[in-house]
């Protein structure tokens, strides 16, 4: 166990880290648990900086838990294995630690969509029966519940939500047809199941790719009826210079509703340079967008029937520019500190108070 300047870290046997204030007191009223999962080829580490500043801003509310059930080799094992692996930590952790009442959710790139499989599989359904799949129609006691917690934040960071088949989905390929084809059939050489995953071309037993069944509950995996659960829908994503998850594909758009940026919109956070709030939409009202292939306007039309909050953000000034995958997150304290801006963003919007 460590004390690192007011805040205090504890490996667990076969768990994460786990990071909470060294304040007795304010740990003692702390309730909300918020998981961090990193990326692929990732660690726990790549979280710190993250959830440090967490703490250190929110002591008396949140436990920080950086999963590590799925690092470096790990996460060439598939988005379902992934999942599955963090659901198992997520329910050791609310089971070791029963004063927890909410929980949120942050995760970076592939994280993202490893943390939409597990809460499909932690989904508990409301006390009373909710059919409409819209925001408004809820009350608090029709929300289901995350591992028998009040789901409050989900928040991805450069999380490719469209996958990263073609269309520049993945921009060192250049948008070059015939390399991103090239790709999308020798990617799970590099990396295995998961690559697999990401460029859509896993076809398990004659089902439609995982990503496709992701938008929506299929079996015993409530993937939608999960993301609708929280209270807060948000995805961070850069607008250039990430050369490996596009802006399309992190922000959940077409490429026609890309909005137009100028330069930052305060100076508190200086690389935030657009922010919006979208309402669900009606499944047979979204348009068909020419630059968009059907199995994406599927993934893009699921999502979207839910409310987002979208975070776009620009490096483009710094000297790291072309590290903006891993700036956004602050992956290394030192290398990566531009990024700090956007951590300080999520936490002066992160929902802290619930109902139960």
């Amino acid at each position: 166990m460590g004390d690192l300047g007011g805040v205090r870290t504890e490996e667990t046997v076969n768990g994460g880290t786990d990071v909470w204030s060294a304040s007795d007191a304010a740990a003692s009223t702390a309730d909300h648990l918020v998981v961090m999962v990193h990326g692929i080829l990732g660690s726990t580490a790549d979280w710190k900086f993250a959830a440090d500043q967490f703490v250190r801003m929110l002591p008396d509310k949140v436990i920080v838990h950086c999963s590590e059930r799925n690092m470096h080799k790990l996460t060439l094992d598939g988005v379902d294995i992934m999942g599955e692996r963090l659901v198992a930590e997520v329910l050791e952790v609310i089971d070791r630690r029963p004063e927890i009442r909410k929980i949120s959710f942050i995760a970076h790139s592939v994280g993202g969509l490893v943390a939409r499989y597990a809460i499909g599989r932690l989904y508990r359904p409301p006390r009373k029966p909710q059919e409409d799949l819209s925001d408004d129609a809820f009350d608090d006691n029709s929300r289901g519940t995350i591992g028998g917690l009040e789901a409050m934040n989900f928040i991805t960071v450069a999380t490719p939500h469209l996958g990263s088949r073609g269309h520049k989905q993945v921009p060192f390929l250049f948008g070059v047809i015939a390399i991103e084809k090239v790709a999308s059939r020798v990617i799970h050489w590099i990396f295995g199941r998961t690559g697999r995953h990401l460029f859509l071309t896993d076809h398990d037993d004659g089902k439609p790719p995982l990503l496709q069944r992701m938008v929506d509950d299929w079996g015993d995996l409530y993937f939608m009826s999960a993301l609708q659960a929280f209270k807060r829908r948000v995805a961070y994503s850069n607008v250039g210079y990430d050369h490996i998850v596009g802006w399309r594909t992190s922000s959940i758009r077409r490429n026609s509703e890309l909005p137009k940026w100028e330069d930052s919109l305060s100076q508190k956070y200086p690389h935030i340079v657009y922010e919006e709030q979208s309402k669900g939409e009606c499944a047979n009202v979204s348009p068909i967008d020419v630059d968009c292939d059907m199995l994406e306007e599927k993934l893009v039309t699921g999502l979207t029937r839910l409310s987002w909050e979208r975070v776009d953000v620009s490096f483009h000034s710094i000297r790291q520019r072309f590290a903006a995958h891993s700036v956004i997150q602050v992956k290394d304290s030192f290398v990566h500190s531009e990024g700090a801006d956007v951590i300080q963003h999520m936490i002066d919007h992160f929902l802290t108070r619930g109902s139960i």
